[in-house]
């Protein structure tokens, strides 16, 4: 089995620490917070005083922290470790930007350095369920695929460009997070009617608006051109009787930014189009 550092050991790194030990390797985890470890050490892992020490002599080197200047500064304190060759399996949630600069930095260095974002919680990195997200060349994704295997669900090689992960990564962050706020909205909507918030989400039972992302997305691609199913005029007058439902904007989170672009789509003189037009400003006005 191989022998593996982990420089992060919050919960999802954590969770990734007991995975890997669960499949045998050796394990070596640091973590600026030393008093994390102490669980770790006595599930089998052995905890390094530095970041260079945690990385040295080791196969491949997993990066599990919060953003772009904590993984930067770990990877300086870590140079001193690594060998000529290493592998680093960067997790982290970062800025495309800084991912692509980092990439070009480690391998002009001969550092192996991979961004692999996930969508997992600790429970998945436990039991290596969940969605990895790789970019970088192609050969290297293709032999590193069963091992990331053994830590999750499906690994995704996004592509060659080094930053597409993060990309990805933030896309489906923002999904996430959006779509939780507009089901804050929802509630509140429901609350002002008297619903309990089971009532309201019984609509999402028989309901499944899941299923037509990508038919959405490719409506907002098209910026609202081609024949309107739903006029945008006629949407912004739903999304007023949604403000209204509510009692008002002031208990909500994403209808009332989402009614201010339309007013400015509007505005522009897209009324009559395709409502989607109101959704990529950047996009109708290429």
């Amino acid at each position: 089995m191989a022998k593996v550092a982990v420089l992060g050991t919050g919960l999802l790194g954590a969770g990734f620490v007991e995975n890997l030990l669960s499949k045998g390797n050796s394990v070596v985890v640091w973590n600026r917070s030393a008093d994390k470890l102490g669980p770790l050490v006595a599930k089998g892992a052995v905890a390094a005083a530095s970041p260079a020490e945690a990385v040295s002599g080791v196969d491949r080197v997993h990066i599990v922290l919060a953003e772009d200047s904590a993984v930067d500064s770990v990877l300086d304190a870590a140079r001193p470790g690594f060998a000529a060759d290493a592998l680093i399996l960067d997790h982290s949630t970062n800025r495309p930007d800084r991912v692509a600069a980092r990439y070009a930095d480690l391998r002009a260095q001969g550092l192996r350095y991979l961004h692999a974002p996930v969508f997992m919680g600790p429970a998945n990195a436990r039991e290596g369920s969940g969605l990895m997200l790789l970019a970088g060349p192609a050969d290297e994704a293709a032999a590193l695929e069963p091992i990331l295997a053994t830590m999750t669900g499906k690994v995704w090689h996004v592509g060659e460009r080094p930053d597409l992960a993060a990309a990805h990564k933030l896309f489906g962050n923002g999904f996430l997070i959006a779509t939780t706020g507009l089901m804050g909205d929802l509630l509140s909507m429901g609350g002002a009617m008297g619903l309990a918030p089971n009532e309201v989400l019984a609509l999402f039972d028989v309901f499944k608006p899941g299923n037509g992302i990508q038919f959405f997305g490719g409506r907002a691609a098209k910026k609202g051109v081609g024949p309107a199913s739903f006029e945008l005029n006629m949407a912004r007058k739903d999304v007023r009787l949604m403000l209204e439902m509510a009692g008002g904007p002031q208990d909500l989170v994403v209808l009332p930014g989402v009614a201010a672009a339309m007013d400015q789509a509007i505005a522009e003189g897209h009324g009559a189009a395709d409502f989607a037009v109101y959704a990529w400003p950047r996009g109708r006005k290429s």
